[in-house]
């Protein structure tokens, strides 16, 4: 074997070994970016749904816990490395929501290296999550998150839970979550529909004192993120 054949696998070898230190430290320092995105996912699903309420939850938490977040979210695809670049991500929508397989092994080493995912069932979406982040994480399930866990004792305490926005089939909310190595990289609120209690006032006309529980629990949310 030639010298240079041979100086190509012992580089090779080497970038192969030391790519998710990298990836970790890249992601370290981003996350302290304190910004926020919606994922644009294919397979049909209305992904842009509830366009009022990140904004209106940014807006929120810049008030009330602190936080400097641009006041429009960015959009990034599952495939993209520009995922890296936030602490946090939100899915929504009501439909079908499908992952490639380059996609679904992003997402992992984005989650697995220090990001989190916040998901929001407006209704219709959870057979198609429940399938999709088996792609991301075959050996992991969707859990009910304990009511003592910190993200529902954040800025502001929830001792029952996920609180409950929206009626749909007269189930009692959940918060379900993935939990990677112990860690909670992935929160799905279920039955509650709390992306709708974030958006505008005018859009659904919910009650202030339901509203602004949505928005303290997205708050929740946005710092457990950021700070874990």
């Amino acid at each position: 074997m030639s010298y240079c054949k041979k100086k190509y696998k012992v580089g090779a070898k080497l970038l192969k070994a030391i790519l998710p230190f990298i990836v970790s430290i890249f992601c370290f320092f981003q996350v302290f970016s304190q910004q926020v995105a919606t994922l644009e996912y294919r397979g049909g699903g209305d992904w842009y749904a509830n366009p009022t309420a990140v904004p209106n939850l940014i807006s929120f938490c810049n008030e009330n816990i602190f936080t400097k977040i641009d006041s429009k979210p960015k959009t990034v695809k599952p495939g993209s490395v520009a995922i890296f670049d936030f602490p946090i991500l939100f899915i929504t929508g009501h439909g079908t929501i499908l992952f490639d397989e380059d996609e679904a092994s992003n997402l992992r080493d984005y989650l697995s290296s220090g990001g989190f995912i916040h998901i929001s069932d407006n209704y219709g979406l959870d057979k198609f999550i429940r399938k999709e982040f088996k792609k991301v994480f075959p050996e992991l399930e969707f859990v009910e998150v304990p009511f003592d866990h910190p993200i529902y004792h954040q800025k502001f305490d929830f001792n029952k839970g996920v609180p409950k926005i929206h009626e749909h089939d007269g189930k009692a909310p959940q918060g379900f979550g993935l939990f990677y190595q112990g860690q909670l990289v992935c929160f799905y609120d279920y039955e509650s529909d709390l992306s709708d209690g974030w958006e505008s006032q005018v859009v659904h006309n919910n009650p202030p004192e339901v509203r602004l529980k949505a928005l303290q629990m997205g708050a929740n949310i946005i710092q457990f993120a950021f700070a874990n």
